[in-house]
């Protein structure tokens, strides 16, 4: 009888990176590894990085370094690093870690078995490459499991904008696209196991190209699928919002009225450092089209404070264009130089500036934030359920505006879709009250 061998992956960073561990996990599956909630008596730990937030790197080196002690005592443990940390690092963190075995970038995951192998004959391997063949062609079939009722599915990967604070172009690469005809068959796979909602992945996912009509193209054949009652996608970039997406957002039901818009910026003159290509008022004028398609569309984004040559007008241009925009969820962080990316080498905004502008914008967005939840009580939504909440007989799950939302009561099962009455907004959630079971989704 084989024994399995056990399997720890943490996962660092964005839904991308989420699903990326869900298909390298199953890669490794044809070998026998099946996955461990512990790093102690895993047979192999994978370490997959993010590079965007602050010093990642070092972050990445200081977790190995954690490790070193488990490796002392289990020469054969293999510890490997793949993501965006080993895309940029490469040879530099075999250098720099000896207990590391193995590095893969994200665009060579479908080699980890190779990898893998040659770590377990003694060899240290390394695969960064950007290979011309699609990695998911060369996945295995997902396994038939039941799943959650929602899930993360990666349609596009890469970027071309070349933001000049950004490192996905280098560690990503170019912008592709996976054939709708792909995206389809595993969505019909994963609707067959459970999942009632799909979010669509991409670093620039509004720029997907593998459909003849885009992502609407792709939302619309999607919305087909029977048994599929959500379509979301992220992350999105304002210029490649063109008017057939608008329009899905008013013409196809289930997809939701939630939308990620980053902008950065509402100074003109920061975004054009920032090698956007929009400014603050189209941006604008996108965000009227878009709500004028769906009028209760809640709006979510991203803003850098400090960005180098970021001066005080500049930020009070930002915080002009959130009080015109009124976002329900944002995202926002100084500043902090990547390697290699045209802002690192700018004159950079002192630390102090950076804290104060961000405290200012955070105090704003929570307020917008609240706001937003609050007009909620009152309403009616439809809520699919995902998980126990905290006390008996209470589950946990989203409303179409991806607020979370607590409900109290009998009979409330795991992927059910029910609707609900908001009784009250806290902090980051809604209580609701069940109403009468609402009708069958397709």
């Amino acid at each position: 009888m084989t024994i399995a061998r056990k399997l720890y992956i943490k996962t660092y960073g964005c839904q991308m990176n989420v699903y990326d561990s869900e298909r390298m996990a199953e890669a490794l599956g044809g070998q026998g590894y099946v996955e461990t909630t512990t790093p102690d008596d895993a047979d192999m730990i994978l370490l997959n990085t993010c590079h965007i937030r602050e010093k990642a790197a070092e972050k990445v080196y200081s977790e190995l370094g954690r490790f070193r002690s488990l490796k002392a005592e289990r020469p054969d443990l293999k510890i490997g690093v793949a993501g965006c940390v080993a895309q940029a690092e490469g040879e530099e963190i075999l250098r720099r870690q000896p207990l590391v075995d193995l590095v893969v970038g994200p665009q060579s995951y479908h080699r980890l078995p190779e990898l893998a192998e040659k770590a377990r004959n003694g060899a240290r391997a390394l695969d960064t490459d950007f290979p011309e063949q699609d990695k998911f062609d060369h996945l295995s079939a997902r396994p038939k499991a039941r799943r959650g009722p929602s899930a993360f599915l990666t349609v596009q990967e890469g970027c071309d904008k070349f933001c000049a604070f950004c490192v996905v172009p280098y560690t990503r690469g170019a912008e592709v696209s996976r054939p709708a005809e792909r995206v389809i068959a595993e969505t019909r796979d994963l609707v067959e196991r459970g999942v009632r909602e799909i979010t669509l992945l991409g670093q620039n996912v509004n720029a997907y190209h593998g459909h003849p009509g885009g992502l609407a193209g792709l939302v619309r054949a999607l919305s087909a699928i029977d048994g599929l009652a959500r379509i979301r996608y992220t992350t999105s970039h304002p210029n490649d919002m063109d008017d057939a997406l608008i329009a899905a957002h008013g013409e196809v039901p289930e997809l939701m009225p939630y939308l990620h818009l980053p902008v950065q910026s509402g100074s003109d003159r920061v975004l054009k450092a920032m090698n956007r290509k929009h400014n603050a008022e189209a941006y604008l004028r996108l965000v009227e089209r878009i709500r004028a398609a769906r009028p209760d569309i809640l709006l979510s984004g991203d803003f850098i404070v400090g960005f180098p040559g970021e001066s005080a007008e500049d930020f009070e241009a930002t915080l002009a264009l959130v009080d015109a925009v009124e976002y329900g969820q944002c995202y926002s962080f100084k500043y902090s130089p990547r390697p290699g990316t045209p802002a690192a080498e700018r004159p950079q905004v002192p630390e102090a500036e950076k804290d104060e502008r961000l405290q200012r914008l955070q105090t704003l967005l929570r307020t917008q934030q609240r706001a937003v939840q609050d007009r909620m009580v009152g309403r009616e939504t439809d809520v699919l359920f995902e998980k126990p909440g905290r006390t008996p007989g209470q589950m946990v799950g989203k409303s179409e505006h991806l607020h979370s939302v607590f409900v109290t009561g009998p009979g409330i099962a795991r992927g059910e879709l029910r609707r609900v009455r908001i009784a009250e907004s806290a902090t980051n959630s809604l209580r609701g009250e069940l109403l009468e079971p609402m009708h069958a989704v397709r």
